[in-house]
């Protein structure tokens, strides 16, 4: 979501401009490996180009699922494969051909929302993972290999996950979003709890998410963002007057506005507003439903890229009611995606007033015992992200690291 009005929005929100800051970054700090999330698959190979062309990163790997997946790039004349990747969770291990060492990078990118439950299993899973393939490398102590734990973790020091890694247990009685995130105590495989490694300089660690302040203006007075957050009024009432513009077709049940509500041709008309096309976005997936699709049965693995991957379509004859409408908007609050319907509202004519910035810290960084922080790198901004400077609305994390003996 770019708020910044000093410079042409349509060239600092195009992709080439994007990916220009993007290569710069990474060109400047020459990392030997780079994590990503949220990498498009469809167009993966086209948007990243540069990073073998240009950069020299020989090596990528891409999660295997979702529509938004993580990635990760190598140079293989610093490290490669010494077994496939993991793809539970983007875990890839990569050998040192200098010194002989395993390393074992676990990018991950954590459900967002109120989503406590699935944030722990997940670390956990990746976790487990990465100590099982050090078992099977036979690996001296596979309970304390040379890990690096990190991405976008979407939440703060209140995560669950969070906790998981720095303290190395978890139990009932961690409350999350206003319960319970496990009904037993979990431990982590490892020996030690991993490193914060913000820990390892003297200075408050920075924001990593400096964007926009919404969830007082869209979160109903008194209600937390993450327990079962509802639409506040002020949001209804802009939502109402947005549908009120695309309801063209006429109804005589009184589920629209105006004696009108929405039709597949409407719909398909606000999607490609707010998404460029039809097919993308949860927004698109939670209308067809409220419009009556339903899901075909299937005997495909639910683990299988076949099952992901089912087309789901708009039901020619359907209609996306009032309530409808805003049940898609609901369920995008109760996602946490917040900034994504302040996009929204700004491409549809109502966007929202300038309340400051929100800052939290969701992406994070962590390395087991064996390692040791020798440099870090922080990126600060001032103003909301994305800009004219920073190509996303999460800041970086850089960090290099040595093999304490």
């Amino acid at each position: 979501m770019y708020n910044n009005h000093s410079a042409d929005l349509n060239v600092i929100s195009s992709w080439d401009y994007r990916k220009r800051l993007l290569k710069d970054r990474i060109q400047l700090i020459n990392p030997d490996i780079v994590c990503m999330q949220e990498v498009s698959p469809i167009s993966f190979e086209d948007d990243f180009a540069f990073m073998k062309e240009e950069l020299g990163y020989d090596g990528n790997e891409m999660f295997k699922r979702g529509r938004f997946r993580p990635a990760t790039f190598w140079k293989s004349s610093k490290c490669f494969l010494v077994s496939p990747p993991v793809h539970n969770f983007q875990n890839l291990d990569k050998n040192h051909p200098e010194y002989n060492q395993v390393w074992h990078v676990l990018n991950c990118h954590l459900q967002a929302g109120p989503e406590g439950k699935r944030r722990l299993r997940q670390i956990d899973e990746g976790v487990k993972a990465c100590v099982n393939l050090s078992k099977k490398l036979k690996e001296e102590d596979h309970k304390n290999p040379l890990l690096i734990v990190c991405g976008d973790f979407n939440g703060g020091s209140e995560c669950g996950a969070v906790q998981f890694l720095e303290t190395g247990s978890i139990g009932p009685s961690f409350i999350e979003d206003g319960g319970a995130i496990t009904s037993k105590d979990k431990k982590c495989p490892l020996d030690k709890p991993l490193f914060d490694i913000t820990h390892a300089v003297d200075r408050p660690p920075p924001p990593t998410l400096v964007v926009a302040e919404l969830i007082s203006q869209m979160v109903s007075s008194g209600q937390s963002a993450y327990e079962e957050p509802t639409l506040s009024d002020d949001m209804v009432s802009r939502l109402t007057k947005i549908y009120a513009k695309y309801a063209t077709k006429n109804d005589d049940l009184s589920m629209g506005i105006n004696g009108r509500v929405m039709d597949v041709n409407d719909v398909q008309k606000w999607l490609v507003d707010i998404n460029k096309h039809v097919g993308r976005g949860s927004e698109f997936r939670s209308a067809a439903k409220e419009m009556g699709y339903v899901e075909p049965e299937t005997n495909d693995d639910e683990n299988s890229e076949q099952g992901e991957q089912r087309k789901i379509t708009l039901p020619v004859d359907g209609i996306l009611s009032l309530a409808g409408f805003l049940n898609v908007y609901q369920a995008e609050l109760r996602a946490g995606k917040f900034w994504g319907i302040s996009y929204d509202l700004k491409v549809m004519g109502e966007p929202l007033p300038d309340k400051g910035i929100f800052e939290a810290r969701y992406d994070r960084m962590y390395c087991s015992s064996t390692l040791k922080v020798a440099a870090i790198l922080d990126t600060l901004s001032l103003v909301p992200c994305p800009n004219e400077v920073e190509p996303s609305d999460h800041l970086p994390v850089a960090a290099t690291f040595e093999i304490l003996n």
